[in-house]
């Protein structure tokens, strides 16, 4: 899975990453340790989760997370 983090809002990624593993987000969130409620706080965009979280789903769902150097124009 490869998302250009910078093409979408912050919740629009963690709904991607979620439904790509086919779960709800109370499973989803309950494998993360984070509530349902986080869950859905932060898919409608209600709240803003950390790069931390990221990290945390990264290695949960053995995710790549990759940043590039942007290309000089």
């Amino acid at each position: 899975m490869e998302i250009k983090a910078n093409k979408y809002k912050a919740n629009e990624i963690l709904k991607f990453i979620r439904q790509n593993t086919n779960l709800t987000q109370k499973e989803f969130a309950k494998n993360i340790n984070k509530s349902e409620d986080w869950q859905y706080s932060n898919e409608s965009g209600r709240s803003r989760y950390f790069f931390a979280d990221i990290i945390e789903i990264a290695n949960t769902y053995d995710l790549d997370i990759i940043i590039k150097d942007k290309e000089k124009k």
